[in-house]
């Protein structure tokens, strides 16, 4: 990065669950502007290991801006990673991913052909609310709806968890850039998993997987466009777009000027 100015304001986080010599690990991945902004690995998904892991991403971006504080933070509900952080950037506001919710009512909801559709339906219909209020209005209709037409079960509970955390998905309005689902990160998440299965994960030192996991974030924010897509009229990869410049129109010899002070300005 080289103008400050350009730093998303709006970022995501959440943890790339993988494997270092068979043990579970966990990647602390923060994503803004469709870029990989922050990729550390934590031996556990607690507090403390995730604020160490995420505290890479705050060090390493107020290298460039001293004084950023992005304004919003998407993530799902894992307590931990919410308060990792809170304790990183004090003043940043929380938005709860709807998708994840509704991930849950779909998975538990698919046994109910009957209702399944109009259970759909009216949970999306509640998302695009133009409106805070209206949002929450809608959520009390769907929560009397489900409570009075679906039989106990998961599913039903699923619903009703949505609904009773309708404050929690309303302070996205108040904050119109922000991500209200996590679209953007499991998009990179994905190209993610498939790199580390294909390397069948990690074996060796801490150190040499944190490495394999920077050197795959780098990937994915230099690796040009598809030919095909439409973005390509003006742009040549993610970070070019985030950047609004490149060094050189081949993406690796852009990679390597942009990276040669190994993130840090000197």
């Amino acid at each position: 990065m080289k103008d400050a100015d350009r730093l998303p304001r709006d970022v995501l986080a959440d943890e790339k669950h993988t494997w270092l010599n068979g043990e579970r690990a966990y990647v602390a991945t923060t994503v803004g502007a469709a870029c990989v902004l922050g990729a550390s690995l934590a031996w556990h998904a607690d507090e403390k290991e995730l604020t160490e892991a995420y505290q890479l991403f705050k060090t390493e971006v107020q290298n460039v801006a001293p004084q950023y504080q992005p304004e919003t933070v998407n993530t799902d509900g894992w307590a931990a990673t919410q308060a990792a952080w809170r304790t990183l950037f004090t003043s940043i506001t929380l938005i709860v991913c709807f998708l994840h919710a509704f991930l849950k009512i779909r998975d538990r909801c698919q046994r109910m052909p009957e209702h399944f559709t109009e259970i759909c339906r009216r949970v999306w219909e509640a998302y695009h609310a133009p409106t805070a209020l209206q949002f929450r209005q809608k959520c009390d209709t769907l929560k009397n709806w489900a409570a009075v037409t679906l039989s106990p079960g998961p599913g039903l509970d699923a619903i009703l968890k949505l609904c009773e955390r309708a404050p929690l998905f309303a302070r996205a309005y108040d904050h119109p850039t922000a991500h209200r689902t996590s679209n953007m990160l499991d998009r990179l998440m994905d190209h993610m998993d498939r790199r580390f299965y294909a390397a069948h994960y990690f074996h060796g030192h801490l150190l040499t997987a944190e490495y394999a996991v920077r050197a795959q974030a780098l990937l994915a924010n230099f690796l040009p466009y598809c030919p095909r897509a439409a973005v390509t009229k003006q742009y040549l990869s993610p970070t070019h777009k985030l950047n609004g410049f490149v060094y050189h129109d081949n993406w690796l010899h852009n990679l390597l000027v942009s990276a040669s002070m190994g993130g840090f300005r000197q």
